[in-house]
């Protein structure tokens, strides 16, 4: 079987969201009190929770994990403002890749089977 539609898209929505969040971390460090240190480590963890719920997508609770993500991406905005706005677009990026994900998987499915209804009646021939 072929690969997921929605589990490529959400992944590539969170690796994508990886390199934003470790850039969130940086620009705290100027815009914060919280020092370079905890800046640079709190983005770097981010990054790293968003490529590892990446590659839990095809766990049951993969999908969970990253909604959660999506919801702390936007409270980073109580620490730096911006990203209330920023989480809130990339929320809707991982909701737009989850929902079309999905029905693009469930109409493919559906084509397939009636491709193979198709092949039964009217042979393999006709392929």
């Amino acid at each position: 079987m072929r690969r997921s539609i929605r589990r490529s898209l959400c992944a590539a929505m969170l690796v994508l969201q990886a390199v934003v969040l470790f850039l969130t971390g940086v620009v705290t460090i100027g815009l914060t009190d919280l020092g370079a240190a905890t800046s640079l480590l709190g983005g770097l963890g981010l990054a790293v929770l968003c490529l590892v719920v990446a590659g839990l997508l095809g766990r049951p609770f993969g999908y969970a994990a990253g909604w959660a993500v999506q919801v702390v991406s936007i409270a980073l905005g109580l620490v730096v403002t911006a990203m209330f706005f920023l989480g809130a677009v990339f929320a809707a990026l991982w909701a737009t890749s989850y929902f079309l994900g999905e029905r693009i998987d469930r109409e493919r499915a559906e084509r397939l089977v009636l491709e193979e209804e198709w092949r039964a009646e009217h042979g393999p021939e006709m392929t």
